[in-house]
């Protein structure tokens, strides 16, 4: 991790950043008055991949509804965002996808790790859980001297 900025934003609204030297923003944590949070950004991908490697070959919106349901229905996937990440992932060589039909009888495309897709949720696990024993040492920090 590079650099850690301050939250940002106005009213009900407030977000912060956690930037790393892989991508722009790893970590864009939105909170509101609403009762479901957005995904963090960069998580999502985590997410997709980790759903994936779970239960095998699932369709977007099927991947939506675990992604939602293992959160306790606290993270809320705005399928904008959920379609453009699983493009990248394809690309990237993660994940690869083939038409096939619903469990509604309708067509729909299935998407499925692939085992780079496996080697770089490793990767990105090991990371995330790095990210998170830092974040928690602040945190623990900062409880420790209010």
């Amino acid at each position: 991790m590079r650099r850690i900025s301050g939250s940002y934003g106005r009213g009900r609204h407030s977000r912060s950043l956690l930037l790393s030297h892989r991508e722009p923003v790893i970590l864009l944590l939105a909170t509101n008055m609403s009762t479901k949070t957005e995904v963090w950004q960069g998580t999502l991908a985590l997410m997709v991949l980790k759903t994936l490697n779970a239960m095998g070959s699932q369709h977007g919106y099927g991947i939506a509804r675990r992604i939602e349901q293992t959160s306790d229905n606290v993270l809320s996937i705005n399928h904008g965002t959920l379609y453009p990440v699983l493009l990248k992932l394809e690309q990237e060589g993660a994940i690869a996808s083939e038409w096939g039909t619903s469990e509604n009888n309708r067509r729909a495309k299935f998407y499925r790790i692939t085992k780079a897709g496996q080697k770089q949720l490793a990767s990105e696990v090991t990371q995330w859980a790095q990210a998170t024993e830092i974040v928690a040492r602040f945190i623990a920090g900062a409880a420790l001297a209010v």
